[in-house]
């Protein structure tokens, strides 16, 4: 292991929810062979297990991880231009080739642009696609929060693209799939309009504010359309020997079974319930501080830490890993203001920097993986024009 190192408004008609929720086969090969570039050999295909995915085997790709994200949708291109996977002249187009991106949850809250986005990753995933690679997304505590109606954590301005969004919806007349894919390049001109509005900076608008809160109800309660997107992603992935989640997965959780709380929290976010009450709240994925995405063990200090802790803490991690059968897990959820990192003899890589300028606004950095050996890339400076690439190997 040390070898790493490394919701007054309208619903939307129903009869285009069974198109966020349509399941695949529980084993499928989504993504074509390509060849691989630098080798002439052609890669074999991507091959997904779970609806959610829940396990991903993608020989020979080039894997991307990019933390917490929270409404800000400049860091976010920032970040993907950095790690090679999205072109730089505004177009948001894909340029990643068969590279697997995995973004690690919380893309809302903390942010004005997070629809915005979820539209930019869903429409490089259709890129991604058609190129032999793969974007996947896990949901992180602020999905899961946003979901229950707890919105402590919204900005004013994302409220308001909530409005837009479904003003945008309706113009678009709930053709989905388009709609959603589009708002990426919809949201800033919307957003502008917004605030040219002469009632925009009205006092105290309280209206306004009610819309808001109604729109995001509308949107993020279980079974609303962006419920219904989130769904579409589990709270664990793991992709080769590599496992990927928010917070931390611990032994009991995979005792639980990780298909399991990925299916769980899929059918809570859509609204389903056998008994035909309020959807079951899947605990042990999404509440209490030792959910998966919520718990924060492995990213706690270690110099606050004493020896015995630090070795009970590397004996969970290292269970953890062997009941799955990894070599290494990457989590978000706490940012780290040296950077992205490892511990734990580089068992465990912590990759939320802040960069949301409603966190800490730094410099975006992303984790690189590549042959099991990982590497940080990050700006050296403002511009992407160098960058600076630690090597752990």
């Amino acid at each position: 292991m040390a070898s790493l190192c490394l919701n007054s408004l309208p619903l939307p008609p129903s009869s285009h929810s069974p198109k966020l929720i349509e399941p695949y086969s529980s084993t499928s090969s989504l993504y074509p062979s390509l060849c691989n570039g630098s080798t002439g050999e052609a890669l074999k295909p991507i091959i997904i297990t779970g609806n959610p995915p829940t396990s991903v085997s993608a020989p020979g790709r080039r894997i991307i991880a990019v933390g917490d994200l929270h409404g800000d949708l400049d860091q976010a291109r920032c970040a993907l231009e950095m790690a090679g996977v999205l072109s730089s002249d505004g177009q948001d187009l894909w340029i990643g080739g068969e590279t697997v991106l995995v973004q690690l949850g919380d893309i809302l809250d903390r942010g004005e642009d997070e629809i915005a986005i979820l539209s930019l990753l869903r429409s490089l995933d259709i890129q991604a696609k058609a190129k032999g690679g793969a974007v996947f997304q896990v949901n992180g505590n602020h999905e899961t929060m946003n979901v229950e109606g707890d919105f402590r954590y919204v900005e004013p301005g994302a409220f308001d693209e909530c409005i837009d969004f479904l003003e945008y919806l309706d113009d678009y007349g709930y053709e989905w799939e388009d709609a959603f894919v589009g708002w990426v390049g919809e949201s800033q001109r919307w957003k502008e309009e917004r605030k040219m509005s002469k009632n925009y900076w009205g006092p105290l608008n309280l209206v306004k504010r009610q819309k808001g809160v109604i729109a995001r109800s509308v949107l993020f309660r279980p079974g609303g359309q962006l419920a219904l997107e989130l769904s579409q992603h589990g709270v664990v992935l793991k992709v080769n020997d590599w496992v990927f989640c928010h917070g931390g997965l611990l032994p009991h959780h995979v005792a639980y079974g990780k298909e399991r709380m990925n299916i769980e929290v899929s059918n809570w976010m859509r609204g389903l319930s056998e008994s035909g009450r309020s959807p079951y709240i899947p605990f042990i994925a999404t509440r209490g501080y030792d959910s998966v995405v919520w718990s924060r063990l492995y990213s706690r200090d270690i110099s606050d830490l004493e020896d015995y802790q630090i070795h009970q803490i590397y004996s969970i991690l290292q269970e953890t890993l062997q009941a799955v059968g990894a070599e290494a897990m990457v989590v978000g959820h706490t940012p780290q203001t040296a950077g992205v990192n490892c511990k734990y003899d580089c068992s465990i890589w912590l990759v939320d920097v802040g960069m949301s300028r409603g966190v800490l606004n730094s410099r975006p950095e992303v984790l690189e993986i590549r042959d099991n050996k990982a590497r940080v890339i990050r700006s050296k400076r403002d511009t992407l024009s160098e960058l600076r690439v630690v090597e752990y190997t």
